[in-house]
This record gives C-alpha cells, structure tokens and sequence, in this order.
C-alpha cells in the first residue's frame, strides 16, 4: 500500500485529484491513533495529515485559534493554557481505550466531532468550529466559514464536516473559537445512589442555575460504591457559592457527600472524558450510546437482562459507555433493539476488525436518511475513494 504524507495543501489536492481520476481508494489519518475505529475499510493508499503541523493564527483577545489539520491536540492545549485559554469542549482521548500511542491530532478532533463532560454547558466540537479547509474527492480545495461566530457563509458546511469521519474531504485546517480557562473546578460526589435515582440528582442539577459543566455516575459493583459526579468551575467565590447551594438543593437524595478539588478531581473527570472506567481489559466491546437522560437507566436495565455488561453515564444520563462480551456480536441485537424501542443512538467504539466488519458499527440509517447519506456523499466524493464504508457499507 502507498502511504502520501503531503507538506502542504497543494500536494494534498494533487494526490487526492490523481486518486480519484485512477479510482485508487484513499484511507484518510493523522496520526493513526483512532485507525481501529469504524467499519474496516478496503483500501489502496493512504493519506495522512502528519506532516501538515503548525499553529497558523491565535488571537487570544478574539479568543480564535487555527491550526494545519496533523497539529497535535497537545500542542494546541499548550498554545492556549500560555494565555489561560482552553479549548470548551474537552475533547476526548480515545489512546486509553484502544492501546494506541502517537499523538492525536486536532483534526481529527473535528472530523469527529470529539467532545468531553463539558458538552452539557459548553456544545460539542462542532459549536466551537467555525472555520475549516479541505479537499474534497474531486481533488477541490474548499474553504468554509471564517474567524468570527458572526460570520455565517458557509457555516453548515463547517457543521457538515464535523463528524463527517473523513468520508467528505481531507482537512487540512479548522478554525476553533475559544474560552477563557476557568479559575476553579470543584466536584461535589454523592455516594450510593441507584442509577435512577442518580440520574434524577443530576438532571435537577443541570435544571438549576449554578452552571454545572460536568454531571456524571459511575455505578459501584455494589451500591455503596456508587458515585454521582457534579463538577463546577469558575471564580473560587462563585463556586463556594453554587456548591453550597446545590447542596441544599441535593440533600433529599440522602447518602453521603464529597467534594473533590485539585488533581484528584481532575483525575477523575479525565477518566470520565477518556471513558477509562471501562478500560477493563482489551477482550470486551465497548459501545457509546445517545439518548435521552431520563432514558438513561431503562436503557442500561434492559441490556443487563439480555447480556452481562458494565456502564456509566456521562452528560446527565445522556451519554452511556457500555462494555459487552465480544462474543454474540458484542451484543449488537441487544442494543440496536433499545434504541429502536427507547430512542437514541448506539456507536461500537472498540472491537476487532472482523466484529466491526460483521455488525452495523453505527446506529443503522432508514431508507430517507441513508438516501441523503449517500446523496451528500456523492456531491463531495463523486468516485467514493475517500475513507469508502468507513461509517457505513457502500457508502
């Protein structure tokens, strides 16, 4: 197989343009650290954005920073804690969960629209993009939006390729607004609740007016062990404010309390971001599920019934890290039928190939959805040779 590293993005759309007028299907990476992700796909090259590093604007007063696609997210993080600014959505490290070791890249953080805990208050990736470049299957470089939320020319198609898992075009730069690094993160732990119950103590959480960026529960093997997790941030006396005050708010929920501060607590929210909860041996499947919150605990209690699993939940109930058996499809049937019966989303993260190969990776898509799937497909990919089945068979 042939491996393109193009410097840069005229060699970028020479590659691609060649490859589509020879029908030679590309594989499309940074550096690699997420290639175990999604349905297996048969490929003839590949093209990576490794070599396309480099910060290329940060304005910290316009709180906007753009980088080449292969630039690594640490890099990023570094850039922007030197002026004690962030990127809000806390994008997610998947290297625990899949044994991975290089460094991942900021565009594949938009190509897959990576997001953390502070999705509840802060959006997904695609919230905070607001500007990208690409090549797309014709071999066209496109740019789309611009350095300013204000600035609307083009910004669907900015959302469009969030997520779009490289299936519509090779990125070579996104454009990220920023936020100011909180002061403070505290987390206050209830102890022992039942997931029903700790799904409604954080959704009065959320409901309330103190600002909550992390609302999470980790059940224990036995109750007692259980922890529900309410993370706050912010300038110190704001938060002892809203700390005492969800307090109140919390107490008929009963149980135990603690509050976490410093390294501590920010251990435990990156192993909430990094799902590392689950990272209980590589011999299970592990499922990223969407619902509703108040879903939540139905969804978890009709998987135990059929299959032996593990869970937490993450964004108030709304997002379910699951581990299953590999066996039997890594319980597929099981979960496809709660989410036609419950509503929501199911995305098998972690699996080998030849599992990933055999079952829908994604939640499978009706007729009128995968007609739109495939007509978006086809306008920016007409010979299908970018990352070809990579969401979806044929597609």
């Amino acid at each position: 197989m042939t491996n393109h590293f193009p410097r840069d993005e005229q060699e970028t759309s020479a590659i691609i343009r060649d490859a589509s007028e020879k029908g030679i299907l590309l594989s499309l990476s940074g550096q690699s650290t997420k290639a175990e992700m999604g349905r297996p796909n048969q490929t003839d090259a590949s093209i990576s954005s490794s070599a396309l590093t480099g910060i290329t604007l940060y304005e910290p007063a316009e709180m906007v920073i753009s980088a080449h696609s292969g630039t690594p997210v640490s890099e990023v993080v570094r850039t922007l804690a030197g002026k004690g600014q962030e990127l809000p959505f806390e994008p997610m490290d998947y290297r625990p969960l899949l044994g991975t070791k290089a460094e991942p890249t900021i565009g594949a953080v938009a190509a897959m629209n990576l997001s953390g805990p502070r999705r509840i208050m802060a959006g997904a990736a695609r919230d905070s993009l607001i500007g990208v470049r690409f090549v797309n299957g014709r071999g066209d470089v496109v740019k789309s939006g611009g350095r300013v939320m204000k600035n609307v020319t083009g910004l669907d198609l900015v959302k469009l390729m969030a997520g779009s898992w490289g299936t519509l075009g090779f990125l070579t730069e996104v454009t990220f607004k920023v936020l100011p690094k909180q002061e403070r993160m505290t987390t206050l732990v209830l102890r022992g609740l039942k997931d029903a119950q700790a799904v409604e103590a954080l959704s009065q959480a959320l409901g309330s007016p103190y600002d909550v960026t992390g609302a999470a529960h980790i059940p224990g093997r036995d109750r007692p062990g259980a922890s529900t997790l309410i993370r706050l941030e912010g300038f110190s006396v704001s938060v002892d404010y809203r700390l005492g005050e969800l307090r109140r708010l919390l107490k008929r929920f009963g149980g135990s309390t603690d509050v976490l501060e410093g390294r501590g607590a920010e251990a435990v929210w990156q192993s909430v971001r990094d799902a590392t909860v689950l990272t209980n041996g590589a011999d299970r499947a592990i499922w990223r599920v969407s619902t509703a919150p108040t879903k939540g605990p139905e969804f978890t209690k009709r998987i135990a019934q059929s299959i032996e699993a593990q869970w937490f939940y993450d964004w108030g109930g709304g997002l379910i890290w699951i581990s299953t058996p590999l066996s039997g499809g890594a319980g597929s049937s099981v979960l496809r039928e709660a989410t036609q019966e419950l509503g929501g989303h199911a995305t098998l993260v972690r699996a080998p190939a030849e599992t990933r190969s055999a079952i829908d990776v994604f939640e499978p898509q009706n007729e009128t959805l995968m007609t739109l799937t495939k007509g978006i497909k086809a306008s920016f990919d007409p010979s299908g040779i970018l990352n070809p089945g990579r969401m979806y068979a044929g597609v």
